[in-house]
């Protein structure tokens, strides 16, 4: 194992502690950090020291790919590590989104590389499903819920013009994609109107509440009635929600560890000044009930939880090392990338060792030998997932 550094991109909707104080910086930081990304991205790959030198994985995985990523996974996903591990620290919301499956990825960037109007959806050719962990209280949306429950709840707002809407979702799961079309393509010049007709409504409960404070920050935007089709998530820490192609979704507010399939291509669908392409949203959503967004942890062996995720790009692990379990041994295939959320842990691959501190990370090759951790303290593992 060999330390990993990671950037930080600063999205607006970023906090200003969350990332900071794990990593032992002075809170607040200079401005908002949204993500620490631990990965061979393009867009933010992190890097290892070479003599001195910060070299990024990307170079070291493209000069012995062999070596970093073990037969198997060239022979599934190429000459890429196909994971990427990140830490999510939301203070405001995320935009509404949804990730294309393999095939539509596949066609949609090949589609991209010849448009001319600067509104890319596909910057690779490759789907991105994600899981995030919350280590902190977290809340999302995620999937959607019972249509006649949206009904109900726009009815509640007794506002007329939503009437087709509602009376799109009464008719069950074949109306979603009507409603949702409608309310993505309301005119223009209508939509801030109709937004501030719900919000004032005289009307209480967490759905009404949870509109105003999108509204307070997208006022006008459809995305705030959008967002009311969908699960409101409350995590506690170790809750986890797990997000196919297709799902459409967004993080509120909180502080996650998330690992995907290492892609960046994003559909948006409110809640953003950024490009939303309608039509090309609505042919990768998946129009069906998600019944329950939440993924509970899996003990696999003494102080160590999986979520399980019916995806073989990646896979997450939680190692707690403590007095009841004073050494972990993790025998995981591929290559490894292990963040210390606490405490302090020693990680041993057979190639060598390092020391992890909060916010430190480390990464190790596939041609070592199963990780054994020791120290007292907690980490999470990103792997491929089962061969």
């Amino acid at each position: 194992m060999e330390l990993l550094y990671g950037p930080i991109r600063d999205y607006a909707w970023g906090s200003r502690s969350a990332i900071a104080q794990l990593q032992g910086r002075p809170v607040p930081s200079d401005g908002p950090e949204a993500e620490l990304w631990l990965g061979a991205h393009p867009g933010a790959p992190a890097t290892v020291d070479r003599d001195g030198v910060r070299v990024s994985l990307i170079d070291l995985l493209v000069a012995e790919p062999g070596h970093w990523l073990g037969e198997d996974v060239i022979d599934r996903f190429g000459p890429r590590l196909p994971f990427l591990m990140k830490v999510l620290a939301a203070d405001a919301p995320l935009s509404l989104q949804a990730h294309p499956d393999a095939e539509q990825a596949r066609a949609g960037y090949a589609v991209d590389a010849t448009r001319t109007d600067g509104h890319r959806n596909y910057v690779d050719p490759y789907h991105k499903p994600e899981l995030l962990v919350a280590v902190s209280p977290m809340e999302a949306l995620c999937g959607f819920r019972d249509p006649v429950d949206s009904a109900q709840v726009l009815a509640g707002f007794g506002v007329p013009a939503l009437e087709p809407v509602v009376a799109a979702l009464r008719a069950g799961p074949v109306g979603l994609r009507d409603a949702v079309r409608q309310l993505l393509t309301w005119p223009a010049a209508e939509r801030a109107g109709l937004v501030r007709t719900v919000v004032t409504a005289d009307v209480t409960g967490p759905d009404a509440e949870l509109a105003r404070v999108l509204a307070a920050r997208y006022p006008g935007d459809p995305g705030v009635l959008v967002a009311l089709l969908l699960h409101h998530v409350k995590l506690a820490p170790g809750e986890a929600i797990w997000m196919p192609a297709g799902n459409l979704h967004a993080y509120l507010r909180g502080t996650g560890v998330e690992v995907m399939a290492a892609s960046d291509n994003v559909l948006r669908g409110g809640l953003t000044p950024k490009h939303v392409d309608v039509d090309e949203l609505l042919r990768v959503l998946r129009f069906e009930v998600l019944t329950d967004p939440v993924v509970r942890a899996r003990a696999v062996a003494p102080g160590v939880v999986c979520w399980p995720v019916p995806v073989d790009d990646f896979a997450l692990h939680r190692v707690t090392v403590d007095e009841g379990t004073p050494q972990v041994r993790l025998p995981l295939p591929g290559p490894r990338v292990v963040l210390c959320r606490a405490g302090k842990l020693a990680v041993d691959d057979g190639a060598g060792v390092v020391t992890l501190e909060p916010g430190q990370a480390a990464v190790g090759t596939a041609a070592a030998e199963p990780l054994v951790f020791t120290g007292e303290g907690e980490a999470f593992v990103a792997t491929c997932g089962a061969f």
